[in-house]
């Protein structure tokens, strides 16, 4: 604010001196290193929930529902014929098939166990279905078998094409073991064959067992398709 001007001893005015500026109080102790840390927890938090919606949008078909196309069955020995596999063997349903079924709420599965003989079989069947309720099958799909473990190394595995979305077929060491995997949607069907009838009559065998199996394997997708 300025003054009045002021006379001095002569008459003459003076004039008034300009008020003094009002001074800023310097910052308290620990003010501004209190700012910055706020600062960069909230920076932090958009960073995380950008991160987070973006981590959504990126596995976005792997939280939904997968598509089920394929009802479930409490009897997949009724459903798996395995003709092909019995014009190989004979028939793999004569001697005690055995059924497994788990309708988990994650997975609903069913397991039929064939053999082609009482108490020797020269030949042992499995055919598993894993309807997935819950998270996509595909992402995992190409990871080896647990059937496979203890010699993973040994196997081979190579692409079945015209069979479902993908299907894998994987022939173990000695070409005494095979299995074939089939997805298609959040369906996942596994076929698995393990010879015992000696190495040289398994190997001679191998190239027809393997079209067998795709052959009942492709059968049983229709016979499971809503």
């Amino acid at each position: 604010m300025i003054s009045d001007p002021e006379l001095d001893g002569t008459g003459e005015t003076r004039p008034a001196e300009p008020a003094e500026q009002a001074e800023e109080p310097p910052p308290r102790e620990g003010e501004a290193g209190a700012r910055r840390p706020w600062l960069w927890a909230l920076g932090g938090a958009v960073i995380a929930s950008a991160l987070w919606a973006g981590g959504l949008y990126a596995f976005g078909d792997r939280l939904a529902a997968p598509e089920l196309s394929y009802r479930a069955t409490e009897n997949l020995c009724q459903d798996f014929e395995a003709r092909a596999l019995g014009r190989i063997a004979g028939d793999l349903h004569r001697y005690r098939p055995r059924n497994q079924y788990d309708d988990h709420p994650a997975v609903r599965r069913a397991i039929c166990s064939l053999q082609n003989g009482e108490s020797i079989s020269t030949l042992t069947v499995r055919a598993q279905v894993d309807l997935h309720r819950k998270t996509d099958p595909g992402p995992e799909f190409g990871v080896p078998s647990a059937w496979f473990s203890p010699e993973v190394g040994a196997v081979r595995t190579e692409e079945v094409r015209g069979l479902g979305e993908r299907a894998l077929l994987a022939v173990g060491p000695r070409e005494m073991s095979v299995e074939l995997k089939v997805l298609h949607g959040g369906a996942v069907f596994t076929v698995e064959a393990t010879g015992t009838g000696g190495e040289q009559s398994t190997r001679a065998d191998t190239a027809a067992l393997r079209a067998a199996m795709v052959e009942d394997a492709r059968a049983l997708l229709a016979a499971l398709k809503k």
